[in-house]
């Protein structure tokens, strides 16, 4: 008995082990600034800027408005919002914005549909460049003039920063620490060591003409996760633009995140499944950036990770008390992980206080393991607090 409990121990070690080390080195290369401060570039870039908006009539006409105030020729960008159940009022508004409002009604409401339907209003090489950004997004003025210097330097496909525009409760705090980590350790600290950034859904610019030919392919709520895959199948780099910010509204109560998390599990299950049979392919053709994000979509979510790391050291600790340090140092490793990855600007009293969310956030995710089979399909709406 003791011997499979010892095989058990070490089997488990290893699986954690590997992940912690995957994220302690990222995150220790997030800690190094990536690309900012770029020339500014000669040529403005045309773009088509792209709000897919269900039923977000509380906050599109504010975003909108918002975004109209870009400090870049109004001429070299056009704002297209898909209008998915919304007022007609709303609609109104937006037009005498002089946006291009594209009212529908979907039997199946997706952001995919969504951009599909936007890109099918337009021929190829009508835009340079295509963005595709929330209804709750705020940029600041010089936010397409940064993208027009990024993409002139070279840049194929681009992340931008995303940020918390809301710190209203414990699990928005929460929120928005789980996504700067992943700026941190996902986005910025892969660029530093020359691997692509994640996507994040909104934010991203692409090429007109290769975004318009690939939009076809994205048929689940996951559609950043099809795209990463697109374009690491097609060895397109993904470069975050650090200081491009946008200001994304973060979930306020515990029933959306808890919805939120488990369409994210979903889709990362989903596009882990149907990605394991190009693994072969990706590591015999050295396409890292794609065995990466097949390793990416692979691993527990943190929250988890802790909650399974702590379980096993208690237990090896019981059992084998010597044995259970390599579980302690582990555990030590991840929070140290984290903590690299934390921005000084969210380590406050806050933050202290929405840590007792973390129990209850914790045991919803580890059932919403149990609950991700066809989550990707279905489209779950986030409802807006502010």
């Amino acid at each position: 008995m003791s011997g499979i409990i010892d095989i058990i121990d070490v089997v488990f070690f290893i699986l954690f082990a590997a992940q912690v080390v995957y994220l302690f080195i990222f995150s220790t290369a997030g800690l190094f600034v990536s690309k900012s401060c770029l020339p500014r570039a000669k040529y403005k870039y045309s773009f088509l800027v792209i709000f897919p908006s269900y039923k977000e009539d509380k906050v599109i006409i504010n975003t909108v408005t918002q975004f109209l105030k870009q400090d870049y020729p109004s001429e070299s960008y056009h704002v297209a919002v898909v209008s998915d159940r919304m007022e007609d009022g709303v609609n109104n508004q937006l037009s005498q914005l002089e946006v291009d409002v594209m009212p529908v009604t979907f039997e199946n409401s997706s952001k995919a549909k969504a951009l599909q339907h936007a890109l099918g209003k337009f021929d190829y090489n009508t835009f340079d460049k295509v963005l595709i950004l929330d209804a709750d997004n705020i940029v600041d003025t010089d936010y397409l003039n940064k993208l027009n210097d990024c993409f002139a330097a070279g840049s194929d496909a681009i992340q931008t920063h995303r940020k918390a525009k809301n710190l209203n409760t414990h699990v928005a705090v929460l929120d928005a620490l789980s996504e700067e980590i992943n700026n941190s350790i996902f986005r910025r600290g892969h660029v530093v060591l020359g691997f692509s950034s994640a996507l994040i859904g909104s934010g991203m610019a692409f090429d007109f003409n290769w975004y318009k030919k690939h939009v076809g392919y994205l048929q689940t709520s996951g559609e950043d996760k099809e795209l990463e895959a697109l374009l690491f199948k097609n060895r397109i780099y993904v470069d975050f633009l650090d200081d491009a910010i946008v200001y994304d509204e973060k979930t306020a109560n515990v029933d959306n995140f808890n919805n939120q998390r488990r369409r994210w599990l979903s889709a990362q299950f989903c596009s882990l499944m149907r990605g394991l049979k190009d693994l072969p392919s990706a590591l015999f053709d050295r396409n890292r950036d794609y065995v990466d994000k097949l390793v990416q979509w692979a691993m527990l979510p943190r929250i988890i990770l802790i909650l399974f790391i702590v379980i096993c050291a208690v237990l090896i600790t019981l059992y084998a008390p010597v044995r259970s340090v390599k579980w302690w140092v582990l555990l030590f490793f991840l929070f140290l992980s984290l903590a690299f990855a934390t921005p000084d600007e969210l380590v406050n009293k806050n933050l202290r206080k929405a840590f007792r969310s973390i129990p209850v956030l914790g045991l919803k995710m580890f059932f919403n393991l149990f609950r991700i089979r066809n989550g990707d399909k279905n489209f779950i709406h986030t409802k807006h607090s502010i």
